[in-house]
């Protein structure tokens, strides 16, 4: 296959965070209308387009378009190859931590449970009831209902009220 263009290796990236559309399509030798169709292929390539501004990239959409070029014209992949290749390379996901128990220290854990005893004695000052004594899990009671309070009458109202009383 014949290959004119920027490889993304040699491709010169000014050092900037963003980058205009045409920006983007000047570094990778694209015409726009190729940059929204690979767009549409990649939802997560650029930053959104708001209303009344143009399109931004951040330098790295600027090399995953690069990176798309390159798999498209060099390596003769289809949209869906160079999908699957680019979701082959992401790095793989961490793996799942390990249990707060393991993680933490018993240091750590004395704080946790001096800052959920201060936050208990707290709550029953600002309540009004005495400090719970046990380690049972915390919880937050609503507020008692307040007793509704009837509503003034306005100076129009007792205005109009007055006038019916004089007639």
């Amino acid at each position: 296959m014949l290959y004119c263009g920027v490889l993304p290796s040699t491709a010169q990236i000014p050092n900037r965070a963003l980058f205009r559309q045409p920006e983007v399509c000047e570094i990778a030798q694209v015409q726009p209308y190729v940059l929204r169709s690979w767009e549409a292929e990649f939802p997560d390539l650029g930053v959104a387009k708001t209303q009344g501004a143009a399109r931004m990239y951040r330098r790295a959409d600027v090399e995953r378009v690069l990176k798309i070029k390159h798999l498209l014209f060099v390596e003769g992949l289809t949209l869906a190859g160079v999908r699957r290749k680019m979701l082959d390379d992401r790095p793989a996901p961490a793996p799942e931590a390990a249990a707060l128990d393991d993680l933490l220290s018993s240091d750590a854990r004395q704080r946790i449970l001096s800052v959920r005893k201060t936050l208990r004695e707290l709550a029953a000052l600002l309540s009004g009831a005495p400090a719970p004594e046990s380690d049972d899990e915390f919880t937050l009671a609503a507020p008692a209902a307040r007793k509704s309070v009837p509503k003034r009458a306005s100076a129009a109202t007792a205005t109009k009220r007055a006038k019916r009383k004089v007639r």
